[in-house]
């Protein structure tokens, strides 16, 4: 009994000894204070990754211009039940005309249930997310320089937006721009000859004209000043004084105009009401021939090629703005190819005043002649 007390005395007494080995129950004085390290440089605000976006793609930047566009001739206008055809579906309907900016034709075989233009006719994807470097494209699906239907040998190139326009006005059916030809004549087989409804790029450049010869000069190709120091989306997409007009109603603006023509807009050529109701009228008082047809209303051709009248005459090459079927002259044709053009272009000679000046003037010179 005694000898186990003394274990546990001793055992105390070890656990002592041990817990002043381990730890110093008397805390000496603190130690002085460190320097200070040197302030961090503050971050820089990250970006929000939408801004860019928001900036176009928000209700507030979209409303007015779905309120605009839904002015416009573009979305008023009827004529995109045409695009279930193959031959108008490149610029009457959203489905042809996205096929032929995407893959160069339109379906052969036509559309059904064709959609009329809206905002995704036009746009698309962004070419690039990097505007400030490259750039603010506005997800135009066709931008580039584009190459014409009627003569594919020629590429207009308005640099930029303003190439999306040309896709659809420039001339699109394939009748051959009348010109002077041994045979002296001209035939023309469809009610629709002339520059079918779209000749405003091309006129504007300077071109596709029946450049009959007279006493007006014809300025060089794409020398009009509305082409050199203008484009289409800064006369027709420019900020105008009411929410009729500029922008996606495409109505040309006064505040466009004035920018250059300090006395105010012009709202035609001189002279250009009295010089196509002139040609109009001398196009009406022309007198051609009816051609003979086989059995499947074709025109009928001799052995040489030339085609066969067939003495019935035919009174006026264009009437009522709308072209006769016959045998006529070379220039009788050149001149109603023109008046087509500028009837069509329905600037009255404003997007190119001396080209057109010089179509006006020399047709009436060749049916007056």
């Amino acid at each position: 009994m005694k000898t186990q007390r003394l274990f546990q005395l001793l055992l105390i007494l070890a656990s002592g000894f041990f817990i002043q080995c381990t730890s110093d129950p008397i805390p000496g004085p603190p130690g002085a204070d460190g320097t200070d390290g040197i302030d961090g440089i503050d971050g820089v605000d990250g970006v929000d990754g939408t801004a860019s976006c928001v900036s176009c793609h928000s209700n507030t930047k979209r409303e007015p211009l779905l309120a605009q566009f839904e002015m416009s001739i573009h979305a008023t206008g009827s004529a995109y039940a045409r695009g279930s055809s193959a031959s108008c579906a490149q610029c009457h309907g959203e489905e042809g005309f996205i096929d032929y900016v995407t893959f160069g034709a339109v379906d052969t075989a036509g559309y059904s249930n064709v959609s009329p233009m809206y905002c995704s006719t036009c746009h698309d994807k962004h070419e690039t997310f990097d505007f400030e470097t490259d750039g603010q494209d506005y997800a135009l699906r066709n931008e580039g320089p584009q190459t014409l239907v009627l003569d594919v040998n020629y590429t207009i190139d308005f640099e930029g937006p303003s190439n999306n326009c040309v896709t659809c006005h420039q001339p699109r059916n394939s009748y051959e721009i009348p010109a002077v030809n041994t045979a002296g004549i001209y035939v023309v087989t469809s009610t629709r000859f002339g520059p079918h409804h779209g000749p405003q790029s091309t006129l504007l450049e300077g071109i596709l004209g029946a450049q009959v010869a007279g006493t007006t000069a014809y300025p060089g190709v794409g020398s009009a000043t509305h082409r050199t120091g203008s484009s289409c989306v800064n006369c027709h997409m420019s900020e105008g004084a009411t929410e009729a007009e500029g922008g996606h109603t495409w109505v040309p603006t006064e505040e466009a105009c004035i920018t250059c023509h300090t006395s105010g807009a012009p709202s035609e050529i001189n002279g250009y009401t009295a010089g196509m109701a002139t040609l109009k009228t001398l196009l009406e008082q022309v007198v051609g021939e009816m051609y003979a047809v086989d059995s499947l209303g074709d025109p009928v051709y001799d052995l040489d090629g030339n085609i066969v009248g067939s003495g019935v005459p035919v009174n006026g090459i264009v009437v009522n703005d709308r072209s006769l079927t016959g045998i006529f002259s070379t220039e009788e044709a050149q001149a109603a190819w023109n008046y087509m053009t500028l009837l069509e272009d329905k600037s009255k000679g404003i997007h190119n005043p001396g080209y057109a000046r010089a179509l006006l003037n020399n047709s009436i010179e060749a049916l007056q002649n």
